[in-house]
Parts: structure tokens; sequence; C-alpha cells
């Protein structure tokens, strides 16, 4: 049975940074933790989160790193409980939105993170306990201001998935103000992680139509600007559309992710200092090709109706499509150039098998199909 609920109360503007305090005081939060990383602080956007936040005095957290891990969550409790917090706000990439949601589990639920991963049976140990948190994200990619789930890397050195409706943010404030500055790679690596959000979550196999709409609409308006947010950071249009278009593909997450996230999850913790959306970026092509012979794929046209999305003549021309796009944009070739090989395969696959991701793939793949695709990607 499909559960479709929408969402959270989502702000979606330029300036829409100003209406922070008046969120931290809509859902109770008085003295907030700020999670973020050293980028977002050195790039100015922590400082304007802190002039949107008069007369209060939150917290700081910012050694936030690229891949969350336990450690760092451990940290940032430390400080939100030395601080008697009450809340949290995260700010910056899905990084530090995943790292805060982290910290929401840990600051109220006792004993190690895997506890309560998803693949550890954990997600109803996750409770209303947690604090609120306010997710303002700074990249258009991850999605994870209006997602229940968080990617952390815990001590044993897996890459897990945590799953809970407690954990999605009460509000996400999306001001695309704060992605102008973002660097032409990072700018082309997120924005190719929320198009193969809206791509996977479109393909992926249970019945829920609003979410279908979603991911496709998000799908057209990521492919339609992304080159043009790449190539000029300071396009006001391209950036509010691709900060749409990154909502919309986690909006559509509960139909559940696939081959490309089982695979990039577990490379990504394999080689933590991987970027994830990247990969994301290199898998879809070679998961689309493995995904077309499932029978859902073909009853419901969803190739051709995401080629359409796209401007494409035929659902076929989708993976030529995205290889070509990932050159456009400067991202790597393959996973070879980004150092990945044949010898961490065994790993990968192992860990893919293992990702919560993987069963909710329109066609389950066998070890050997998993070997094949990360082949095709290298």
């Amino acid at each position: 049975m499909a559960q479709i609920l929408y969402i959270t109360n989502i702000l979606i503007d330029f300036g829409a940074l100003s209406q922070l305090r008046a969120e931290c005081e809509r859902v109770g939060i008085q003295r907030p933790l700020i999670v973020t990383d050293a980028g977002v602080k050195a790039a100015g956007p922590l400082e304007k989160a802190l002039a949107a936040l008069p007369s209060m005095v939150p917290a700081v957290f910012d050694q936030t790193p690229s891949n969350p891990t336990e450690a760092a969550v451990r940290a940032a409790v430390s400080v939100f409980k030395a601080q008697g917090c009450d809340g949290l706000i995260a700010l910056g990439g899905g990084s530090s939105i995943d790292c805060a949601k982290g910290v929401a589990i840990s600051a109220a639920h006792d004993g190690p993170l895997k506890t309560y991963a998803t693949i550890e049976g954990g997600s109803s140990k996750i409770t209303e306990r947690v604090p609120p948190l306010i997710a303002v994200p700074t990249t258009a990619g991850t999605g994870s201001e209006v997602a229940r789930g968080a990617i952390l890397i815990v001590d044993d050195g897996r890459k897990l998935g945590f799953h809970s409706w407690h954990l999605v943010p009460k509000t996400a404030l999306l001001d695309p103000e704060l992605t102008l500055g973002l660097p032409p790679l990072l700018t082309a690596a997120t924005g190719m992680d929320a198009i193969a959000h809206c791509m996977e979550t479109f393909m992926a196999p249970p019945f829920n139509p609003p979410a279908d709409g979603i991911a496709l609409d998000g799908l057209q308006r990521g492919w339609a600007h992304i080159a043009r947010a790449t190539l000029d950071g300071s396009d006001r249009e391209a950036r509010l559309n691709m900060m749409s278009a990154s909502m919309q593909g986690a909006m559509a997450f509960q139909k559940g992710l696939g081959c490309v996230h089982s695979l990039s999850h577990s490379l990504g913790g394999v080689n933590p200092r991987l970027h994830h959306g990247t990969l994301n970026a290199l898998f879809l092509p070679a998961v689309i090709r493995f995904n077309a012979e499932a029978e859902s794929m073909k009853r419901e046209h969803r190739l051709e109706r995401m080629a359409q999305a796209m401007g494409l003549t035929s659902g076929s021309d989708l993976p030529s499509a995205i290889r070509d796009m990932n050159a456009r944009l400067g991202l790597p070739s393959g996973l070879a150039a980004m150092g990945v090989t044949p010898a961490q395969f065994d790993k990968v696959i192992e860990g893919a098998l293992a990702d919560h991701c993987h069963k909710t793939n329109p066609r389950l793949a066998t070890p050997e199909d998993y070997r094949a695709m990360l082949e095709a990607s290298l």
C-alpha cells in the first residue's frame, strides 16, 4: 500500500532566508545549533544565517565532513548538549543536512548510531523525541531538506541509510540566493544528483502517481537548466529551477531509489572522498540500460516518458544523452578518472547488495549485474 505524504513546510524564493527567525519561533526553537561545514562558513552563508537570527545566540558546529560520519555526529552532539540547544538548523549541502539529522537521532536516543540504521531494523526506534530541525540548503542537489532519510558513515565504515518521518525537517527554507556563488563543477555535480533522484524515483516500481508527476516535472526543470546554471552561476532563473528540481526529486523519494544509489552509497563508503552526485551521474547510463528490461518499465513506458520530459526523441537515447551532458558539464568521463579500480569491485558489490535502495530497483540486480554496471561505468 502506498503512503502519500507531501511532506513539510517549504518556503522557496529569493530572500527566503529572511524567514529563518520566524520559522524557529514557529517550531519552538529558542537555542539552535547550526550544523554546517568550513566551506559554507568561508563562503558567507553562515554569516547571512546568523544575521537572519537577530537577538538569538546560536551555537555553531562547522566541522561537517564531505561525507558525514558518526564521529562528526558525536562531536556536534557534544556542542548541542554543552550549549543547551533545543533545536537544529542545517545549513549547507546534503552533508550538513544529513549530519544534522544524525545529531537529531543521537541527541535524543542512546546507543551507537548503527542501532537506528534502516538495514539494521532501526527506523522504528527513531521517535518523536528528536529535536526540531530546519534545513537551509546551499546547493541544489541532495533534496535532503524535504526527505525523511539521511546517509551517514558509521564507526564500522559502512555508509548506511537512516529513515524516519520524525527526521523530516519542520521547515525547508529554499533560497536560491545562497547558490549563486556555487562553483561550476559543484553546481554540475549537485545538479546531476538532483536529476538522478528525479529519474531513479520515477523508475522505482511502487504505485505513487503524485510522486511520478513531481519527479517528471523536476526532471524537466533540471535537465533544461543545469547547463545554464553551470555556465553562468548568476543566472537566477536557472538557480531557482535547479533548487526546485532538487526539492522535487526528494519529494518523490517515498517511492524508493535503486541501483544507482546502491552503487554510489557503497562506493562512497569504500572511498569517502568521492562525491555522491558525481557517482550518481556516472552510474545512471548503465543502470538505465539495465532497467530497460524490467516489465514495469516497459508496461508503463517509463523510458519514453523521461525522454519526453528531457526533449529527447526516444527512451533509447537516455544513456548517451546523460553521458553527453556529463561531458558538457565537465564531470569525469568514468569511474577510472576518479581513481576507482576493478580491485574495489567486490567490496562495492557486497555493499550494494546490502544497501536499502537495492530492493526498490525495478529489476533486482545480481552480483554479476552489479559487476557489469561497474565495468560499464569505469
